[in-house]
């Protein structure tokens, strides 16, 4: 299912065509697929270079981390998420490693990180739904996540899959057109409010 962006202005083609399904194939990425986009989010930019972002793979079959992260999501995010073939934990080192200060600018850079994950997945043809709903603090537990860092995100990772395999609640978002902010509703020059 092609969802293309209806962008105003001509952008790049991946983030034109990077989106957050629900609906997921059972195939699963290649271990080399997976490893080209975790070098592209390890090329993100990131505070002092401190690179604050970890990645905690679950492959379906492989093992029990799978599991584990499924485990941390909330029961809104498991009816769905149950089919993708990739869940990963994404977590931020608290503090700057050159003088141990607090880094608050961690959650930034991960963020950063996972948009070149997500660019480099839709050039693998594959698709990236990032999720907020789960408890950070199951997924340390389970995954052993040490002291210092911290839970911040799950996505879940794989090939499109059919809308048809959704409960109605969530097929219909699936189906929507996507939609964003006009400019004018985001930047600003000079003061906020002033239009650019």
């Amino acid at each position: 299912m092609s969802k293309i962006a209806n962008t105003n202005l001509e952008i790049n083609k991946n983030i034109k065509a990077r989106w957050s399904p629900r609906s997921f194939a059972e195939k699963t990425p290649s271990k080399d697929s997976l490893h080209r986009m975790l070098e592209a989010a390890s090329w993100a930019a990131s505070s002092y270079n401190e690179q604050p972002w970890r990645f905690i793979l679950g492959i379906k079959g492989e093992g029990d981390s799978y599991d584990k992260v499924f485990e941390s999501l909330n029961e809104f995010n498991q009816a769905w998420a149950k089919n993708a073939p990739v869940l990963i934990i994404i977590a931020a080192k608290d503090k700057f490693s050159h003088n141990d200060s607090e880094n608050k600018h961690a959650m930034y850079d991960c963020g950063a990180a996972m948009a070149n994950f997500s660019l480099q997945a839709v050039e693998e043809d594959i698709y990236i739904h990032q999720m907020a709903g789960f408890s950070p603090d199951k997924a340390k537990e389970l995954l052993d996540i040490p002291e210092g860092y911290r839970a911040i995100t799950v996505a879940a990772i794989g090939y499109e899959g059919n809308p048809d395999q959704l409960p109605d609640n969530y097929k219909k978002s699936e189906l929507a057109d996507r939609e964003r902010k006009s400019l004018d509703e985001i930047s600003f020059i000079g003061n906020w409010g002033n239009v650019y």
